[in-house]
């Protein structure tokens, strides 16, 4: 069992390093307007995401369950349906490229991060043996990466307001359409949440025999996507786009990262086997 945990952790390295050499020719070819790089990058980002994979569905394999427990699995399969969804968004929205500037590093960042808390094989809980258990984790993690996406335009849009990424600006849309697209990711992103935290309380309710337990981590999911619906709210009817869209966003993304890995660490929670 050591031997395959060593083959995970090195295929998840060989990954890693693929995706510091694709974060590296992809963010010198757009600052430096050379596609070259740019097509470099995003071909060598592809291998590392196969071999990503295939370290995933080993570790699948041996630890007999989904990659939604331990920290390192967790930050992992986050950073693979991550790139993923860049990947996939990219090919048929090619201005949608310029945000991989932090997908890129946020997808090394986080599997990096996960074999520092040193992997570890832990046995499934029964409450967590469900079908739709695998659906709320499934919705949470695509949410999860459109509410990275949405943020990296809002990020852009208060940048390039204050003459900052000057050099991007070539290879990004126009401020009007920066702000659409961290609207629009947004919205796709509180939906899925939505029917993730539904998935969740389907399973609550085959779990526990209740749908709803206020413990810490359903509250503040439940507060953050609340938050994101009054974003999206002022939005569509109040006619909120700009600064203060972009500064609220960020609001939004700073309590997803609360919700998603730092709630689940109180002791109280139902979750308690959740990212520990």
């Amino acid at each position: 069992m050591n031997g395959s945990l060593a083959v995970v952790v090195g295929i998840h390295w060989g990954a890693v390093i693929l995706y510091v050499l694709a974060t590296i020719m992809f963010i010198v070819g757009q600052f430096f307007e050379k596609p070259r790089f740019v097509r470099r990058g995003l071909q060598v980002a592809v291998p590392g995401l196969l071999l990503h994979g295939a370290g995933l569905l080993i570790w699948w394999r041996m630890v007999g369950h989904g990659p939604y427990i331990d920290r390192f699995e967790v930050l992992s399969s986050n950073a693979w349906i991550l790139l993923c969804a860049f990947l996939l968004f990219s090919i048929p929205y090619p201005r949608l490229k310029g945000v991989g500037i932090i997908v890129f590093p946020a997808t090394f960042i986080l599997v990096a991060l996960g074999l520092f808390f040193n992997p570890e094989i832990k046995t499934l809980p029964p409450t967590f043996r469900s079908v739709w258990l695998v659906l709320h984790i499934i919705f949470y993690k695509i949410a999860f990466s459109s509410i990275i996406i949405a943020f990296a335009y809002s990020l852009f849009f208060l940048l390039i307001k204050r003459n900052r990424l000057k050099r991007l600006v070539r290879v990004l849309p126009d401020l009007p359409g920066i702000d659409m697209y961290a609207y629009r990711f947004a919205g796709f992103g509180f939906t899925f949440w939505a029917i993730g935290m539904l998935a969740g309380s389907i399973w609550a309710y085959q779990s526990w025999g209740s749908f709803w337990n206020w413990d810490p981590v359903q509250t503040w999911s439940l507060v953050t996507w609340g938050v994101f619906g009054i974003y999206l709210h002022l939005r569509r009817f109040f006619a909120w786009q700009g600064e203060r869209a972009a500064w609220l966003y960020t609001v939004c993304f700073v309590l997803t990262i609360v919700s998603l890995f730092l709630t689940p660490l109180f002791q109280s929670s139902i979750h308690a086997e959740y990212f520990k």
